[in-house]
Order: structure tokens, then sequence, then C-alpha cells
């Protein structure tokens, strides 16, 4: 079955360290535990701020660090789920139940997005992909 990537995006809030409401947490709890009893919820997780963070910027044959924070908020993640599901469409129905639409109501807009993930089996065959299904193996992800 196809992984999908979801990706909530940052906030100014998210950005400065503050931490969800009861409220909020108790909505995301609850729809958790929704794709955890359907067997979908492969793994789940809220980000810290940027400013905990840096970047690797690789250019010229170089590695450059640059330490957080950044300035586009929008173009930020502050949490992730990864889900299994059938198709895509499957995957994003799961994503319009998230509470975000009952968040939204008091003003603003989230827009999640979801991204399928790359299996071995869709980069081919080789010596390569070879190498990289032991890899799997040995971590003990191959599907």
């Amino acid at each position: 079955m196809p992984r999908f990537m979801v990706f909530v995006p940052a906030n100014e809030e998210s950005e400065a360290g503050v931490l969800p409401g009861e409220e909020i947490i108790g909505a995301m709890t609850t729809y958790n535990e929704e794709l955890a009893k359907a067997g979908v919820l492969l793994d789940l997780n809220g980000l810290q701020p940027t400013s905990k963070g840096a970047r690797v910027k690789f250019s010229n044959g170089k590695a450059t660090v640059i330490d957080g924070p950044f300035t586009e908020a929008k173009e930020l993640v502050a949490g992730y789920w990864l889900i299994e599901t059938k198709t895509k469409d499957e995957a994003i129905e799961w994503v319009k139940r998230a509470p975000f639409a009952e968040f939204s109501k008091q003003g603003g807009e989230v827009e999640i997005q979801v991204r399928q993930v790359y299996e071995l089996g869709d980069l081919g065959e080789g010596e390569t992909i070879d190498r990289a299904r032991e890899v799997e193996k040995r971590l003990g992800r191959e599907k």
C-alpha cells in the first residue's frame, strides 16, 4: 500500500515556540487515535521551532550550516503524519477529517500538504537499487 507524508505548516505561534492549547491537543489526540484505530497511522510528530534547528546548504562542493530561525513561516513545517492508505484519495479523505476546519473558523486558514512516499519498487531495477534494498532489509523497513 502506498504511504503518504502529510505536512502541517508552521505559523507565527509555532515558530515562537508557543505550544497548542488543551482544546487543540485534545482534538488532535482524538484524530490521531482514529488514524491509529483504522491502522493507517505509521508515525507522527510535531517539530520544534526553526530557532532550534539548522539548514545545511551545499554549494560549490562545500556544506555550509545556517542556524535558524528561518523567516518564511508559511514555507516551514511544524509537524507531520506518515500514513499508509490504499490510494491518494483515501489519504486525502483522512486529512479532510483532521480538526483544522474547526480551528480555521476562529480566523485564518491552514493548507495541509499530502505527498506520496517513493518506495524502492518505484525506482526501477539495478545494482544500486539492490544495494538500497539490502540497507532497507538491515533496517527492517523493506516492504
